[in-house]
């Protein structure tokens, strides 16, 4: 499917206009989703890794991210990231490199360098909001390393879900305190005073810097508060035209 176009945007933000330019929008949108169910309910269970796509290889974060890819693998999690270049590719490269399941989901932008090299199940996506709850849908806890616009954008996205209760208390784990911690001072002395948040969804954040610590911890509370079992995978259906 081709990149989401100016007309596209124009068709979509008009007020007015065609009934069928509204139809067509929606169709796009129930198709994708649709698409993303079927190609994302055979590789759980997953952790989603945020982070930037800016980070390059060899930098002190790439590196952690690799590691926590890697550290998320070996106890039994399909990692799973927006597919592109920077710590993305970190995470899905270290989750290949110690023998695990490495999933991309991949956003349609002019500028998007393309889905990274170690994804071994990918699917593109035209719009960024089905691409967030593809993100969101599938996963049992994320972790969240340094980033910008987008990573804070999917990271209070996330966190308010929790805190509304549109999904259940999975853990949320930031890796890189150096990074996190003056946003984290900004939510408990501004917006916690405030009244705009309580200190429960300050604390609702797990700070930690060590990969295997968040295995651990999503590992955990994934076993004994949600009760993922380890067991086969759904088989697919050639009926349903489900295909490898």
């Amino acid at each position: 499917m081709d990149a989401f176009t100016e007309s596209d945007e124009r068709i979509c933000l008009r007020t007015g206009g065609k009934r069928s330019n509204g139809l067509i929008q929606a169709i796009r949108v129930f198709w994708e989703m649709i698409s993303g169910v079927r190609t994302l309910h055979f590789v759980g269970p997953c952790v989603t890794v945020f982070g930037s796509a800016r980070i390059p290889e060899g930098h002190t974060f790439y590196e952690k991210g690799r590691e926590v890819g890697a550290a998320l693998a070996k106890v039994g999690f399909t990692v799973m990231t927006g597919g592109g270049p920077g710590i993305m590719e970190a995470a899905n490269r270290g989750a290949r490199e110690a023998g695990g399941q490495s999933v991309g989901c991949g956003i349609q932008l002019p500028h998007e360098q393309g889905m990274n090299p170690y994804v071994n199940v990918w699917k593109d996506f035209r719009y960024f909001f089905v691409r967030k709850i593809m993100l969101i849908k599938y996963s049992f806890g994320f972790v969240v390393l340094p980033g910008g616009l987008g990573t804070l954008d999917e990271i209070f996205e996330t966190l308010t879900l929790i805190q509304t209760g549109k999904i259940s208390d999975f853990p949320v784990i930031l890796v890189g305190s150096e990074f996190w911690d003056p946003i984290l001072e900004f939510l408990r002395n501004n917006l916690v005073p405030g009244g705009y948040i309580t200190e429960d969804d300050v604390m609702r954040l797990i700070v930690t810097d060590d990969p295997i610590q968040v295995a651990d911890i999503i590992h955990g509370i994934a076993l004994t508060k949600f009760g993922v079992e380890y067991a086969a995978r759904p088989k697919r259906r050639l009926l349903l035209w489900e295909r490898d």
